[in-house]
């Protein structure tokens, strides 16, 4: 930074929610703080608002390096507090002080402020994301540039969220049932089954969620049922897909004896910093799972994965949340590709369990990137592992 300017910082007004997090028609406001030691000339000083996802990574092919790249611009707004006459856009907005009159260019010694608003664009967006080899990031940017000096920057994200459209998503009030059975063998005799039901597919964070399982344990030994909520993460560039999954929490249930066959029910606490699903980008998405299984010992552990969507908690305190089933969350039964959008206010936590009623080749760089719809990747694919 030059002598002349001591600092230069952009700053945001905190959202109204406890998550402080903001959404689609948002007003997101606040300001530029110049300071200077000696009266200088200021050529434009600009905000900028701007939204956009990108991927990227490397893989070694033989003796090449190929990088993968691909971006998603969701908007960009500029405001203008000065611009100069001969590079300034007309079609950018030239912001005005409290008395309704342009910014001087020539600002004396001490601390100025410049404030500004921006309204979110009213249109389906996703989350914001930070993962292994992408992101989705919605940032204030600021550029202060004068004659014969090198432009000083400063910039700042905010946290988005998704907003719920209410237009109604069966999917995810959709009950999900799988059974599974395993013959032992070697150092174990017999056999055991679960037969696992959940009551919806959409989960908000902080919400419990529900599993219901009658396990038959005609074997030799104790066996424990286990449960384990994961993450997937898939980024997608140049026809090809790169994969990252993680396991975020596990639980163990009670022993199940030989030669027993019990009724068990789970209520998992799903937390309140668990990032939500992101099912509405183009070049990455971020799904979650239930793994249920049961560990045998000397065998392997039969199991049954379970697709869930991860909502986004409320944003406002002590409301309480229309049904799930009027979210629209853009949700089909794990095969399409609509956009979602989340839910801003989940229902409140139940405090006790309610009973229920059961790769394509790889194109040469030259070559566009191919629709999202021919990835080999449904919107929320049942394949992976």
């Amino acid at each position: 930074m030059s002598n002349s300017v001591k600092s230069f910082t952009v700053n945001y007004n905190p959202a109204s929610n406890e998550q402080n997090t903001f959404t689609s028609g948002d007003c997101v406001s606040g300001e530029l703080t110049l300071e200077v030691a000696k009266e200088c000339k200021i050529n434009s000083l600009l905000i900028q608002f701007k939204g956009k996802a990108r991927v990227l990574w490397s893989e070694r092919i033989g003796q090449t390096t190929v990088t993968y790249y691909s971006k998603d611009k969701y908007f960009s707004i500029k405001h203008y507090f000065l611009w100069d006459k001969d590079s300034g856009d007309d079609n950018e907005t030239l912001l005005t002080n409290q008395l309704g009159n342009p910014y001087s260019n020539v600002v004396a010694p001490g601390s100025h402020v410049y404030p500004f608003s921006f309204q979110i664009p009213p249109q389906d967006m996703p989350s914001s994301f930070d993962g292994a080899f992408g992101k989705i990031v919605y940032v204030l940017k600021a550029k202060l540039s004068r004659s014969m000096r090198a432009p000083t920057k400063d910039s700042t994200k905010i946290n988005f969220v998704t907003k719920a459209d209410l237009t109604g998503d069966p999917g995810l009030m959709e009950p999900q049932h799988e059974s599974k059975d395993k013959k032992m063998k070697f150092f174990n005799s017999g056999t055991v089954a679960m037969d696992v039901n959940l009551e919806k597919t959409g989960f908000f964070q902080g919400e419990g969620l529900k599993v219901m399982a009658y396990i038959q344990n005609n074997s030799s030994r104790e066996i424990k049922p286990k449960y384990c909520v994961y993450r997937k993460h898939s980024f997608f560039a140049r026809g090809k897909r790169r994969v990252s999954t993680q396991d975020l929490y596990k639980e163990v249930g009670e022993p199940i004896p030989p030669s027993t066959n019990q009724n068990v029910t789970r209520v998992l606490s799903i937390p309140l910093d668990v990032e939500p699903s992101i099912l509405n980008c183009s070049i990455l998405k971020a799904e979650h799972r239930l793994r249920v299984y049961l560990d045998v010992k000397y065998a392997s552990d039969p199991e049954i994965k379970f697709p869930i969507v991860i909502l986004p908690a409320p944003m406002v305190p002590g409301v309480e949340a229309p049904p799930l089933a009027a979210s629209g969350f853009g949700f089909e039964p794990f095969g399409k590709t609509y956009p979602p959008s989340w839910g801003m206010v989940p229902p409140q936590p139940p405090s006790a369990p309610q009973p229920s009623a059961p790769q394509p080749s790889d194109p040469q760089p030259s070559d566009p990137p191919p629709a999202y719809g021919t990835w080999d990747a449904p919107s929320f694919d049942r394949s992976w592992k």
